[in-house]
């Protein structure tokens, strides 16, 4: 294995421990609990499953593999603020669009030679990418897991968890 390839492995295994970890705590919460929020006035547990689920499917375009497949969620889950209202997706509905959306990234993920994680992403210009070539793919889904990360710590605040 050379450099390039234990990179990405480490990557990879931090990011699939971040998505099977939120999805266990997901999973965790019954429907009616989905719809707590985290905090008082702050964002409920429903929102934030699916703000996770539509930036990872947005994930595909941004690293150039795919097609995001539900633009249309874009307005609720990343350019709003939450909508206790909203009924856009039901709690199975964001389950179901939730494994389609991970499911379909392993593959993609586990099938890109280790040498394309280190090309641009779709979300910088070229001469941004020749200025620091380290704001490459790979870096994108690192930071993408530490985004989860980042909402696991607000979701345990609710229903706390021996994850």
């Amino acid at each position: 294995m050379n450099q390039q390839q234990l990179f990405v492995q480490m990557a990879l295994h931090s990011w699939n421990t971040q998505v099977a970890r939120a999805e266990k705590i997901f999973n965790g919460f019954t429907e009616t609990e989905l719809y707590t929020p985290v905090a008082p006035g702050k964002n409920r547990i429903l929102y934030l499953y699916g703000h996770l689920a539509v930036y990872h499917d947005l994930l595909k375009e941004t690293l150039g593999l795919g097609k995001f497949t539900r633009p249309e969620l874009a307005a609720v889950f990343l350019q709003s603020p939450d909508n206790p209202g909203d009924t856009t997706l039901s709690p199975a509905e964001l389950k179901e669009y939730w494994g389609s959306i991970h499911n379909e990234l392993k593959e993609l993920f586990t099938n890109l030679p280790a040498e394309e994680w280190f090309k641009r992403h779709n979300a910088m210009t070229d001469e941004d990418f020749e200025k620091d070539p380290s704001r490459n793919r790979l870096s994108v889904v690192l930071n993408r897991a530490n985004h989860i990360a980042y909402h696991i710590g607000q979701i345990i605040l609710v229903k706390p968890t021996n994850n």
